[in-house]
């Protein structure tokens, strides 16, 4: 027969799993305002039936209940949901940040027009006309070195404020990365910990919901992906690689990288090799300093350097009142002491290499000119070499056009006196140095016998920077023309340090204004070479791919402003889709206070119930004990 006390034991089973559940209906309440976590519901169960073989079927039912018991805590969660926020946080931290940056981008570009690099660069034009007028006179060239004073003051300021800009996402890096380390660190001792307590048969919910929000902060800084399958390795990836693996957290290490300007380079600390990042934060952040700035300040540098180039090179052709030429308005320092452009790049003591900027044929050609000759030249590009074909009917002004739009490294151009010019423009590479040409070949004849500037066809007698003295691939003088003549590549970002002469502002009858006629200094009142110098204003002078300086200026504004207007446009939509998504996760994981006050009053008579069957029991337990007997 059943035990007399079997009711007792019913009863007290009842009160367990109620108060369980009034305990859990409590937890939810008290965190219904903590930030990760998710609500939990007790499942309630039949407690295993007592079974009674040795009697009969005519006397027992055969199974007994003994009433319920709390089976388990279940943690409310939709993985699959819980995936796509992770994944939705990659984004929304990288469009947010760069809409950041790239508002104070804006912010450099917008500044007061009074002060601004192009208002000043016009009015610098507009003091050149000027001595135009008046060759001979002090005041317009006083007037001239002033305002090219102005306007490099106004360059120096744009390049110390991107390159200011360049050092704080810099220092955002570390901070990101030693943030992705820390909660790298966390993954990973949650993740040891959760193992010990399932090893016990519990379900850690709590520690489930810790680890889901570091996760999901981690994936807000890198973009992660998550590996659920093995319950005893919870995984998380990084653009493929793994970041946590069970207990086990890899690190990152920043290093310094002399070839991108002294800047941290993330690499993996256990292999040492480059770390990539494609979204989250720390993405956008290396994107922004690598790709961004570095790009908007080599535009700087580019026309900087180009619009210094071009004035220096009618100044030095002309005269001034005091006779004197060869003079330079700006100054240009080379970057190496070598005059052929040598330089040891490995740093073994030995020259392997040759830094030379600028290189310009010795022979006077027609920009209308048909060129007459095919071929096809090669010039250094972003990756590899890159190809221009030109074919007979193709004019001069083709063909530096044709270069200048084909995506290489190299512009051209022709200069005053109609020579062909190749001058390097900034690398897109980390590895290359910016200003450097570092590759010239023609298979025809046009870069050698026509232009004058290479000392014959073929990769036989290509100029290549990759060797000392390569400056002897080019063109000698001699009976068919003058020699090529070259520069030295100047110092890193021009854009920072280009002065005017002291030659110039301490002597300004050295000032030139006219070009003289026959070899004889101008006259005073020639203000040809004054003229000269204004028109580049509007001239085409080929600043990388703009024709103008005008050009360069509006599209510079134009690229600032459209790349603000879509990270702000992303990251708002980026903003709505994760509010989206975690409007839907807080409608199933969220703590509901109304349903959590119901279930309180169902487990509280549930509560009550129990102990209301376990008194009367003991009611009639006392009758049979204590009265029967009477």
């Amino acid at each position: 027969m059943n035990s007399t006390f079997m009711g007792i034991e019913i009863g007290k089973r009842g009160l367990m799993a109620h108060n369980q559940g009034l305990t859990t209906t409590g937890h939810n309440l008290t965190n219904a305002s903590t930030e990760g976590y998710s609500r939990q519901r007790v499942e309630f169960g039949t407690f295993e039936p007592l079974y009674a073989p040795h009697l009969t079927r005519e006397e027992t039912p055969g199974q007994i209940g003994q009433g319920v018991v709390a089976t388990r805590v279940e943690r409310i969660r939709d993985e699959l949901l819980e995936g796509q926020i992770v994944a939705q946080q990659g984004g929304l931290g990288y469009w947010e940040t760069r809409d950041k940056y790239v508002g104070i981008l804006e912010q450099i570009y917008n500044e007061p027009s009074e002060v601004s690099v192009r208002s000043q660069m016009d009015k610098f034009w507009d003091s050149w006309q000027e001595l135009s007028l008046h060759p001979s006179e002090l005041a317009p060239r006083e007037a001239v070195v002033q305002r090219g004073k102005s306007l490099m003051d106004a360059i120096h300021g744009q390049y110390r404020r991107l390159s200011q800009t360049r050092e704080m996402i810099n220092g955002d890096i570390e901070i990101v990365t030693e943030q992705v380390n820390d909660l790298s660190r966390q993954v990973a001792a949650l993740n040891e910990e959760i193992v010990k307590v399932e090893a016990m048969g519990d379900r850690p919910n709590d520690l489930y919901d810790r680890r889901d929000l570091l996760v999901e902060r981690l994936g807000k800084l890198v973009n992660v992906t998550v590996d659920r399958r093995d319950p005893d390795e919870f995984m998380v990836h990084v653009d493929g690689h793994i970041l946590v693996q069970g207990s086990i957290a890899r690190k990152f290490i920043l290093t310094t990288d002399q070839g991108n300007d002294g800047m941290a380079k993330i690499t993996w600390d256990d292999t040492g090799s480059d770390a990539f990042f494609d979204g989250g934060q720390l993405g956008a952040l290396v994107e922004l300093r690598d790709v961004d700035l570095k790009q908007e300040i080599a535009a700087l540098d580019t026309v900087t350097l180009s619009f210094t180039d071009l004035v220096n090179e009618v100044h030095r052709s002309a005269y001034g009142l005091s006779g004197s030429t060869g003079v330079d308005f700006f100054t240009e320092q080379p970057a190496i002491n070598n005059v052929a452009g040598n330089y040891d790049r490995n740093g073994d003591g030995a020259y392997d290499s040759s830094y030379l900027h600028r290189m310009t044929g010795g022979n006077t050609l027609n920009a209308q000119e048909q060129i007459g000759l095919a071929g096809v030249i090669r010039l250094s590009g972003p990756q590899g070499l890159v190809e221009i074909a030109y074919r007979p009917t193709d004019t001069v002004g083709d063909l530096v056009q044709r270069i200048n739009y084909s995506g290489a490294e190299v512009s051209a151009r022709l200069t005053t006196d109609g020579r062909l010019q190749l001058r390097a423009t900034t690398a897109a590479e980390l590895g290359n140095p910016d200003f450097v040409i570092r590759h010239v070949e023609d298979s025809g004849d046009f870069l050698t016998g026509y232009a004058g500037l290479l000392s014959g066809s073929g990769q036989a007698s290509a100029y290549d920077w990759e060797r000392p003295d390569a400056y002897l691939s080019l063109r000698t003088g001699g009976e068919a023309g003058a020699g090529a003549d070259f520069s030295v590549a100047p110092i890193a970002h021009p854009s920072g340090w280009i002065e005017i002469s002291k030659e110039v502002s301490q002597d300004l009858t050295k000032v030139a204004a006219g070009f003289g006629t026959n070899g004889r200094p101008a006259e005073s009142g020639d203000g040809s070479a004054a003229l000269a110098i204004a028109r580049l204003r509007t001239g085409s002078v080929m600043v990388g791919s703009q024709a103008t300086f005008d050009d360069w200026f509006a599209n510079a504004v134009a690229r600032v402003g459209l790349e603000g207007e879509r990270a702000g446009r992303m990251a708002e939509t980026q903003s709505r889709i994760a509010k989206n998504l975690g409007d839907m996760r807080d409608s199933i994981s969220g703590v509901n206070i109304d349903e959590e006050l119901a279930n309180m009053i169902k487990f509280q008579h549930g509560y009550a119930a129990a102990a209301k069957f376990i008194a009367n029991f003991d009611q009639m337990l006392d009758t049979i004990i204590n009265r029967m007997g009477v």
